[in-house]
Formats: structure tokens, C-alpha cells, sequence
């Protein structure tokens, strides 16, 4: 496995290449109208620390997004490059996001992911996420 840095995402610099791993992620990442540049813009601008990259031979190879509104945190768009996939490398993006969402002081946090993702669904439960069966998620768009 090569040398990994796992580092801030670095706005405006790093879109182009993330969104381009997003949507070669597969069926689990749904891009919206909040992953365009105007809206990751303020997402970096509220919790910049919180948006982490993996970089290995000088590409970003994998990306997490995480919120938290000082009550409780948000995972978004976890993706690791398909070369690089099975190699630990979500796992220490997500090892990474922990860490930061901790020192701001989150206790409980939540992600979402679609049904039919079982590689998704499979990570997640191996480390430790239960399946709240019991809630739908609803969305709303405002613009």
C-alpha cells in the first residue's frame, strides 16, 4: 500500500478531483444540488476540519465529508478510489472524522446510506453501526 496523508480538504483546490471521485464512486454516492461548488463552499467555511481527503501518489483517493451542529454529527460521501478500495483506507478516513467530531465534542452520530449499498452497509456494521429500522429519512429541498 503506498504512503497515505490524510488532510483537509483545501477548498477551492480539491473539488474538481473529489467530485470526480464521487461520482465514479458508484451507486452509493447521490450527487445533489449541495455537492456544486457554491454550497461545499460554505460547508468548508462552517467546519473546514471536519471535510478530510486521503492522498496517495500525490491524487486524492478517497474523501469524507462530516457535520455537526453541537448536538449531533453527520457523515456524508465516505468514497475510496476503486484501485484503492480494501486496503484500510476508509477505515482511517473514518478513524480521522471520529477523532475531529470527538475534540468538538459529539457524542452521537449519524449517517445515511441506501438500501441496496450492501459493500456500504457491510462496513459500517463491521464497525460498529446499528440500523435504526425503526425512522424514515425524509428530505426537503428549499431551493
Amino acid at each position: 500500500m503506498p504512503d497515505i496523508l490524510i488532510r483537509p480538504f483545501e477548498f477551492p483546490d480539491d473539488y474538481e478531483e473529489v467530485y470526480a471521485l464521487w461520482k465514479n464512486a458508484g451507486d452509493g454516492i447521490h450527487l445533489r444540488i449541495s455537492d456544486e461548488l457554491a454550497e461545499i463552499e460554505k460547508k468548508v467555511a462552517r467546519d473546514p476540519d471536519l471535510f478530510l481527503v486521503a492522498q496517495a501518489d500525490g491524487l486524492i483517493i478517497g474523501a469524507v465529508m462530516g457535520g455537526f451542529d453541537g448536538r449531533r454529527g453527520m457523515m456524508y460521501h465516505l468514497a475510496v478510489a476503486h484501485k484503492y478500495r480494501r486496503k484500510g483506507i476508509a477505515n482511517i478516513l473514518v478513524d480521522a472524522l471520529e477523532e475531529k467530531l470527538k475534540e468538538k465534542g459529539c457524542i452521537r452520530y449519524y449517517l445515511l446510506v441506501t438500501k441496496d449499498n450492501e459493500d456500504a452497509i457491510s462496513f459500517y456494521e463491521s464497525r460498529g453501526w446499528e440500523n435504526m429500522n425503526d425512522l424514515y429519512a425524509f428530505a426537503k429541498n428549499l431551493k
